[in-house]
């Protein structure tokens, strides 16, 4: 094969790979506006119909971007997503989005707000899109991602055993305000969003400082990730590698933030369950294999 055919078979696969792209965005936009002309009709809402809208428009948009070769679709995504559910639903709207305000609204029975959150981001959603929400909307995530150390500098520590132990931990503590029969329980929840947040970015940003490693917090202590680890492991979308194509050459683990193996196609790939789709691993490829 002489340069020019070889020029025009790298133009076609690129062509191929882009419209694979714009169709993701296409199905993606449909999924979330599925959502929520869904709970628009079921809880008679508007609130609902305009929320997962937007945030199906950005996600889409961010997946356009990315085939477009833009370099910070993912941050843009970020903080389209993330600072509207930090600043509009946390601090305007006084919802707290953190894992207490799910407990909240599960121990009083009521599926709104926080509880939908969940179900569609964090429970039910990761079978679809696995750990997405970890790349694309976290607010948290959104600060980390900032500092200095995007691949992780030093091995994987043995601590995830931490996230079980926050997780129980918010879980006891709005279990004792039901308990206790505490009153004005919605100041609190508020109150506890503020101190939480001021808790996860004060420690999630001297982790990756000590650690050296960005997604520090993300790997050993954030309590979500005991949702979204089991039901990413079922996850429809995922990164796969064309083995024909592939020639080992390690570069998609070395800026893989989240230590995972995307040459291993297998579910049980090591740290699979920790993929946050960002993408990172198809950039760095030379072959074009993932």
């Amino acid at each position: 094969m002489n340069r020019k055919e070889k020029e025009k078979a790298i133009e076609i696969r690129r062509e191929r790979k882009s419209k694979k792209g714009y169709i993701s965005s296409i199905l993606l936009f449909a999924v979330f506006e599925t959502v929520a002309i869904t709970l628009w009709l079921t809880k008679d809402n508007l609130f609902y119909l305009l929320n997962f809208s937007y945030i199906g428009v950005s996600l889409s948009l961010g997946v356009f971007l990315f085939q477009k070769g833009y370099g910070y679709a993912r941050r843009v995504v970020q903080f389209l997503v993330g600072l509207y559910m930090l600043v509009y639903l946390g601090l305007i709207s006084n919802e707290n989005m953190q894992i207490e305000g799910f407990w909240y609204y599960l121990f009083t029975g009521v599926f709104e707000a926080a509880t939908i959150h969940y179900a569609v981001a964090k429970i039910f959603g990761p079978l679809l899109f696995g750990r997405g929400w970890c790349g694309y909307a976290c607010w948290t995530a959104m600060v980390l991602d900032l500092l200095p150390y995007p691949v992780p500098q030093k091995p994987r520590k043995r601590l995830g055993f931490i996230r079980y132990i926050t997780f129980a931990a918010s879980f006891f503590f709005v279990a004792a305000l039901f308990f206790c029969h505490v009153g004005n329980l919605e100041r609190i929840m508020f109150w506890s969003f503020l101190v939480g947040n001021i808790l996860y970015y004060t420690v999630g940003i001297l982790l990756a400082f000590a650690f050296q490693d960005n997604r520090a917090f993300c790997k050993y202590i954030c309590p979500i990730t005991v949702f979204l680890k089991p039901m990413s492991y079922f996850s429809l979308l995922r990164i796969q590698c064309d083995k024909e194509k592939c020639v080992s050459c390690g570069a998609c683990r070395r800026v893989c933030p989240m230590h995972v193996d995307v040459t291993d196609n297998s579910r049980r790939r090591r740290n699979g369950t920790e993929c946050i789709l960002c993408m990172e691993c198809v950039r760095a490829c030379p072959k074009d294999a993932l």
